[in-house]
């Protein structure tokens, strides 16, 4: 395996030099300077949370259950959490009981145990292209290969995935893994289509790979029926989900749902490396989706992410140079961008910084530095003024590079 990456340190091991950094928290200061709109960080808007009630009901945890909430815990996490989580995933169609669940410290943990247990030292792990940045790195920091699999407007193109596992099998790679965001995917905004997804089950299935289906975005959704897990074809599909897009990304509560051996050694590398999930984040995430009208609340927000997603893509036109192009996610936070040839995402956002606006460029969402052209926009945080606004300084570095 290559990098790029420094010599490590005296004493440090060799994975060391291959995690790498999140291009959102390299610009996460630049975005946080007064009078620049950030159009980069998918943070959720967790304006319309309950806050009295929910600093009410985390007051009655620790003085009528604080014995509890405080001390360790289960390492599968509490029972009554599980079972609600289970409620949860059956609007994706994912039939499973309480004991098929882990609790684990954000859904990011859940990448890292699963990837501890499938893959030694240069397995590959195919991925979309693009896909999630947390990944890449977790994945390149176990000394993961990452290759990367072709989608389009319908998300991942069965007949490449096919093609890759061919061709890395042909050349002598161990194919371990399939990860995947099905809806609203991170950075692209693509949703696979239902059509596609008993096909890539099957597919993996056949080839004895292993589907890692990240779904943190699936509930965010603007229009249109939810469409059925590809676990809901194959159970032996891993299964991740996250409170942090439904409630709080803050308390780091997210899940894996996997055949019953598999969590089991899960459930294992967990223990060993947090014991288990905060008690009283479980406990808080309960009583936010038992004692709490969540969906209602969820609704609210997401009529806000629609109003915003739509101000972002009728603005983008007058914003980036002509023949540019862009998904339009129906779901999610994320608008993904194609600038024409020749023209370099990393020298717009150096302008753009100077004219107070900020997004992602895109190479840091491939493993391979692919993404030359490309940038992420995030709707889900700004107002639509400040999107329209911030869209307005975008075309102002467009026309600047333009000039150069």
């Amino acid at each position: 395996m290559t990098s790029n990456f420094p010599t490590p340190l005296p004493h440090f091991a060799r994975r060391e030099r291959f995690f790498r950094p999140s291009p959102v928290r390299s610009v996460w200061d630049v975005s946080m300077e007064p009078g620049i709109i950030s159009l980069a960080g998918g943070n959720p808007d967790l304006t319309a949370l309950p806050l009295n009630e929910l600093g009410q009901a985390a007051s009655r945890l620790i003085s009528a259950q604080g014995a509890e909430v405080l001390q360790y815990g289960a390492g599968s996490g509490i029972l009554p959490l599980r079972e609600e989580l289970a409620q949860l995933m059956s609007t994706a169609g994912v039939a499973s009981g309480p004991e098929d669940i882990l609790i684990t410290a954000g859904s990011q943990l859940g990448i890292e145990l699963v990837t501890a247990m499938l893959c030694d030292p240069g397995d590959v792990i195919l991925a979309e292209a693009p896909t999630y940045v947390g990944a890449i790195s977790t994945f390149m920091g176990l000394e993961v290969a990452v290759e990367h699999v072709m989608c389009d407007e319908d998300g991942l193109i069965p007949a490449e995935l096919e093609r890759r596992i061919t061709e890395l099998r042909a050349a002598g790679r161990i194919v371990k893994a399939l990860y995947t965001i099905p809806n609203f995917n991170n950075p692209s905004g693509i949703t696979l289509s239902a059509e596609r997804r008993p096909i890539i089950a099957q597919i993996c299935r056949d080839a004895g790979i292993t589907v890692i289906e990240d779904d943190p975005y699936g509930l965010v959704r603007f229009e249109g029926e939810h469409i059925p897990a590809i676990r809901s074809f194959d159970d032996s599909v891993i299964y991740l989900g996250s409170m942090s897009k439904i409630f709080s990304p803050g308390i780091r509560i997210g899940w894996l749902t996997a055949p019953a051996a598999v969590r089991e050694r899960l459930q294992l590398l967990s223990e060993s490396a947090v014991i288990h999930a905060s008690m009283l984040s479980q406990h808080l995430a309960l009583a936010y989706l038992r004692d709490f009208d969540w969906r209602a609340t969820l609704s609210k927000t997401i009529d806000r992410y629609r109003e915003r997603a739509d101000a972002l893509l009728r603005a983008l036109p007058a914003a980036l140079p002509a023949g540019s192009t862009w998904t339009g996610p129906s779901g999610g936070f994320f608008v993904w961008a194609t600038l024409p040839d020749g023209v370099s995402a990393d020298e717009l956002f150096d302008l753009a910084v100077e004219e107070g606006v900020v997004f992602i460029p895109g190479s840091g969402f491939f493993a391979d530095g692919s993404g030359a052209r490309n940038l992420r926009f995030s709707f889900s945080l700004e107002a639509p003024d400040r999107i329209r606004e911030g869209l307005v300084r975008l075309g102002r570095a467009t026309a600047r590079l333009s000039s150069r």
